[in-house]
């Protein structure tokens, strides 16, 4: 089964291409998004093979995504514009659907994905698995002024406010418009913990805890009641 991400930001084009997707059953909706921010983050996860991607949208384009996510999926473009095709096909694009987009076409542009899929399936090598497979060791995020690249060995733990979060590393402090809720599900869990709505800590960089609190670098965590027993749990398992 092909995973399926529809990015779009007008809902009724979201809309017609998750229908679509229903129609054809190699293919699997895991989620829609008129949020190509949040798109990333759905990719960065690892869970999603197919990318319907549109190329005009607000804070981040579609040829912009395509450069950030570097293969780490099969990416269909859709949009209303054609002068943006060989850009897309120079960045491996599998195929560019025009607006409006035809069943037909829509399926004839799956079938080419299916097709790559099969044959790298029947060559059983490493190298032609599906680049949606690998594991990458860093996130990228979007700050005010630019989409920022940070690997996970750097982050010692990360605080939410209000509408944003920050994220502390070895050497700054990142601030982005981010919730903690997709943060958590973004960062593996093996290396990161969720310890108070407020905070998530890198587990590698925990130096000591006492009295419900952690201590890591120059800051003083509190472990909050929600989240004790599984930290605790968790700390449990690593130390046996």
């Amino acid at each position: 089964m092909i995973r399926c991400l529809v990015v779009d930001d007008e809902p009724l084009a979201l809309d017609i291409i998750a229908d679509y997707i229903e129609k054809v059953p190699e293919l699997s909706l895991s989620a829609t998004t008129t949020n190509a921010i949040e798109g990333l983050g759905f990719v960065q996860q690892g869970n999603i093979d197919l990318v319907f991607l549109d190329v005009q949208m607000p804070e981040l384009t579609g040829i912009q995504f395509l450069k950030i996510i570097n293969g780490k999926c099969d990416v269909i473009l859709t949009t209303a514009y054609p002068q943006y095709a060989l850009e897309g096909y120079e960045l491996n694009v599998t195929d560019y659907l025009l607006k409006p987009i035809a069943f037909d076409r829509f399926y004839k542009s799956v079938q080419k994905v299916i097709g790559q899929k099969n044959q790298a399936k029947n060559k059983h090598t490493f190298a032609d698995q599906p680049q949606s497979n690998k594991v990458t060791d860093f996130i990228f995020v979007k700050t005010e002024h630019k989409i920022q690249r940070i690997d996970y060995d750097d982050i010692y733990y990360i605080e939410g406010l209000k509408d944003y979060i920050s994220i502390f590393t070895s050497n700054e402090r990142v601030i982005t418009l981010q919730n903690m809720k997709r943060m958590e599900e973004t960062l593996p869990e093996e290396r990161f913990i969720r310890v108070h709505k407020s905070y998530i800590v890198a587990l590698e960089k925990i130096e000591s805890i006492e009295r419900g609190r952690i201590s890591l670098r120059d800051k003083i965590i509190p472990i909050g009641d929600t989240f004790k027993d599984a930290f605790y749990k968790r700390i449990g398992e690593k130390n046996s």
